[in-house]
């Protein structure tokens, strides 16, 4: 062999050693270091690529930066909140029920943000409901618009929003615009140049580049979040486009959906996460707005905003969830369009379901990606011999993210349960005690129950053996999907 060859086979042997130490370190999972480490190291070059693609979950942002971001009960800025401890005091001072009072504290913990009260949160349901709100908002906005989201589509609705963003950068309002950089491609030609042309200030999170090659193409921003004048916050599963538009019959790529609408002290913790957002992507957090905004008293419910990513967020939703599956004596409701949870979810919703709780999964019959349910369906079994009840609705594709407990306590935001809402994208969720609000939803989820398909334990036992290999060899595959 000539010299030549044996270097080139050097700094091979080298990237996949190397690769399959990193992950060796720093994976936290057995299962899945094993998996990179043997990828790494049996597929030269190959292996190596795809760890570095798809393989490296972590990154760094500069939160608690400002001291606006992370008052810590700061009464100024939060007038609803007191400077108590310990933590259960601070609690008992709401008007939650006592039976959510631990998992309040949990959330704080994980979260370091405090319960907010005061807050009035509206759902709108599909963009019907959603978009003409948001626009309203935006057509009146006198100081700031903050948007973020996954996807923002170039068609007429992102035209609408384009359009109504470029009109008040005109009056002299404080726009600014971020989008995901994967999520961006999903429609053409890409918003971004019509918004630059436009003169609407506008970011990309994390974008793919060949050169510096960039090692986090697998975590996505897929949060979804407008604020405006500091007064109005909107957040839920809606991106901004005219999928989510049911009444288009001819749209095959319609979604359901719920979006909320929210206004009193929490939107200072939406405007936190997006500060913070936006100086990670433009590295400038010199423009972060400085005023303390007084919140007089907008309704009855009481917020938290708790971010989550594979960052400094890294498990908090996975350790929420389990958390309000322990807490709820009733029943729990899920409305979800992925259904991938870990197995510590997995348990905490065989022990409510075998204690006796109502426990209802609501998912979509007919989903936009069909290896997802097809993993799903390899996993169902877990739940249902343990009583907990699946139910597929029918189309249009169901996009909602909605997590109820005792009809007290919801859970609302862009996160699904699957690994990619788990561990790899960055999310934004927002707990709300309220019996009216939850009350609200739970009514929503049953209403969809009831035109739904319940499928049984016997059913999923059943299907054809080429059906059941389909969906083990996309359920292997289940971290990333």
């Amino acid at each position: 062999m000539q010299a030549v060859e044996w270097v080139v086979v050097g700094i091979i042997l080298f990237f996949n050693f190397l690769a399959a130490g990193h992950a060796l370190l720093y994976k936290r999972d057995p299962k899945g270091a094993w998996a990179w480490i043997v990828t790494c190291l049996l597929v030269p070059t190959l292996g190596p690529v795809l760890y570095f693609l798809l393989g490296i979950n972590r990154v760094k942002t500069r939160a608690k930066k400002l001291k606006w971001y992370w008052p810590h009960w700061d009464t100024d800025i939060y007038p609803s909140t007191q400077k108590l401890a310990p933590a259960e005091k601070k609690v008992r001072d709401f008007e939650i029920s006592p039976d959510f009072h631990q998992l309040a504290q949990l959330s704080e913990a994980i979260s370091r943000r405090p319960l907010l009260q005061g807050n009035r949160v509206t759902p709108l349901y599909n963009g019907e409901q959603a978009y003409p709100e948001m626009l309203a908002a935006i057509n009146r906005a006198q100081k700031s618009i903050y948007l973020v989201t996954f996807i923002f589509e170039s068609n007429d609705t992102g035209q609408q929003f384009a359009n109504a963003l470029s009109k008040a950068v005109q009056r002299g309002v404080d726009v600014r615009v971020l989008v995901d950089g994967i999520g961006e491609y999903y429609s053409w030609p890409r918003i971004g140049k019509t918004l630059k042309d436009k003169g609407v200030p506008f970011v990309r999170f994390l974008p793919p580049r060949l050169y510096p090659p960039s090692p986090f193409i697998n975590l996505r921003y897929h949060r979804k979040m407008l604020i405006v004048d500091s007064e109005f916050g909107f957040t839920g599963g809606m991106n901004l486009g005219d999928r989510h538009l049911v009444t288009k019959l001819n749209n095959r790529k319609r979604k359901q959906d719920v979006h909320f609408k929210f206004s009193g002290a929490v939107v200072n913790q939406m405007e936190e996460v997006f500060m913070e957002d936006w100086g990670f992507c433009t590295g400038d957090y010199s423009k972060s707005p400085r005023q303390k905004v007084a919140r007089a008293h907008q309704g009855e419910a009481v917020c938290r905003t708790i971010t989550v990513g594979p960052n400094q967020d890294l498990d908090k939703l996975r350790i929420l969830l389990t958390g309000i599956v322990s807490q709820a004596r009733k029943r729990i409701l899920i409305m979800t369009p992925y259904f991938l949870p870990s197995q510590e979810l997995i348990v905490a919703l065989q022990t409510a379901a075998l204690k006796g709780l109502e426990v209802s999964v609501v998912l979509p019959e007919k989903n936009n990606l069909p290896y997802v349910h097809w993993a799903t369906r390899n996993m169902l079994w877990e739940i249902l011999q343990s009583g907990v009840k699946v139910f597929y609705q029918p189309p249009p594709f169901a996009h909602s993210k909605l997590f109820v407990a005792d009809d007290s306590y919801a859970l609302i935001g862009s996160a699904n349960m699957d690994p990619r809402s788990l561990r790899l994208n960055f999310e934004l969720v927002v707990e709300v005690y309220e019996k009216r609000l939850a009350g609200k939803l739970a009514r929503h989820i049953r209403s969809r129950i009831r035109e739904s398909h319940e499928t049984t334990l016997h059913e999923v036992d059943n299907r054809p053996l080429p059906v059941r290999t389909r969906d083990s060899f996309c359920w292997l595959f289940s971290p990333y999907l």
